[in-house]
């Protein structure tokens, strides 16, 4: 098998790569295989760091059997006929990826997703969405800082890597400022991380609800603490995950006190919102400011002011709910929203390491066999047709 790690081509750009150069060396002397890089002038490791470690580059990537990248492909650079993997965001019918599906189908590619690629038990074994989390909680916190003017956070990016943002942290002061955590994931646990090392104290959400601090507070939501069950029957959550329309939004209440609210949930659509627009212009609406690092965009989301995703280059717009509009950032009486969709491209070397490590353990061996359940269950097209597992697609592909 020939392995192509091919540019990142999505604008704005990425800067993450599958396997650092270290991780393809170890690739090259341990396992059957050919590998090569496609040169590019933005990756988080520079091309002289891949050819210093033996790892060869070539623009021409046509003759490899396996592709890998990072985030969605543009049409233009899709090569027939092989077999790609990447974050394509289709499983859940994005309309900004519609055509790319449809044309994957045309041009006969297999298309392998990393979202989609579980043990036997459905867990996923590669992501970057600790990653996500601890970059959309500095960010919020970033956001607060600009809009209420009482401190300052430089931009995850401008750090090598996490160990000198982490050292920064130290002589962080922050107000007592109210942050509420949704979910308990990879997502969420990268959030608490960085709330953690910034001195945050974590309180339970009964207290976060009820009692007052001196100091700057968060708490951390599961399911079981903004949703209910419709009819008022006991949560259950397999309940929840199995039938999550049975079941109505109880956020509410820690939207009147929080001013902070960190969004990392892996959201279904059938699932309940946060909140609504009605509800975003109560007066009771306390929170000022939301890092929606799930970024499902409106109208099928959770948070009906995710109507854009914002850049890393321009983090932040402002929301005016009386309205339903985008307005500019840190206009008064307006909620300031970061909605970036490729967070972990800010600490884009940790990420990137860490994403390798689990490619190696997880994903290669499976890759190199002739068969693996893995492999097809993360498989939505090859043989230029959907996989039985994705023909919910069919609509979708064939608009």
């Amino acid at each position: 098998m020939k392995i192509g790690i091919i540019r990142e081509g999505k604008v704005p750009p990425d800067a993450r790569v599958p396997l650092t150069p270290a991780q393809c060396r170890h690739l090259l002397d341990h396992f059957p295989l050919e590998l090569v890089v496609q040169p590019s002038p933005i990756r988080c490791f520079s091309d002289t760091e891949y050819l210093e470690a033996g790892i060869p580059m070539s623009a021409d990537v046509s003759d490899c059997d396996v592709l890998l990248g990072v985030k969605e492909v543009p049409i233009a650079n899709l090569i027939p006929g092989k077999t790609y993997l990447f974050f394509s965001h289709t499983i859940k019918k994005q309309p900004a990826n519609k055509k790319l599906l449809q044309e994957i189908i045309r041009r006969n590619i297999r298309i392998i997703d990393y979202e989609l690629l579980t043990d036997d038990l459905g867990r996923r074994v590669i992501a970057f969405g600790k990653f996500a989390g601890m970059v959309g909680a500095h960010n919020a916190l970033y956001t607060y800082g600009e809009q209420s003017g009482l401190f300052h956070l430089k931009r995850m990016f401008t750090y090598r890597e996490y160990a000198d943002v982490k050292q920064d942290y130290q002589s962080l002061v922050l107000p007592a400022v109210k942050i509420v955590l949704s979910g308990t994931g990879r997502v969420a646990q990268g959030a608490a991380q960085v709330l953690l090392d910034m001195g945050i104290k974590q309180v339970d959400p009964e207290a976060f609800l009820h009692q007052t601090w001196e100091e700057a507070v968060f708490t951390q939501l599961s399911n079981r603490h903004y949703v209910a069950r419709k009819g008022g029957k006991p949560f259950e959550g397999k309940d929840f995950y199995a039938h999550p329309e049975d079941f109505c939004n109880a956020f509410l209440p820690y939207a009147s006190v929080a001013d902070i609210l960190i969004h990392g949930i892996f959201w279904d659509t059938k699932a309940p919102a946060f909140f609504t627009l009605e509800d975003m212009r109560a007066p009771d609406f306390r929170i000022r400011v939301i890092g929606d690092i799930t970024c499902d965009l409106a109208p099928e989301t959770s948070i009906p002011a995710t109507i854009k995703a914002s850049t890393i280059q321009d983090p932040v717009f402002g929301f005016d709910p009386q309205t339903g509009e985008e307005v500019p950032a840190y206009t008064p009486g307006a909620i300031d929203m970061m909605t970036i969709d490729n967070l972990p491209s800010e600490l884009p070397r940790d990420a990137s390491i860490a994403f390798g490590e689990q490619f190696i353990r997880f994903i290669i061996l499976e890759l190199l066999k002739a068969s693996s359940p893995m492999i097809s269950r993360a498989t939505i097209a090859a043989e230029g047709d959907l996989c039985a597992r994705f023909e919910y697609l069919r609509d979708y592909v064939t608009e």
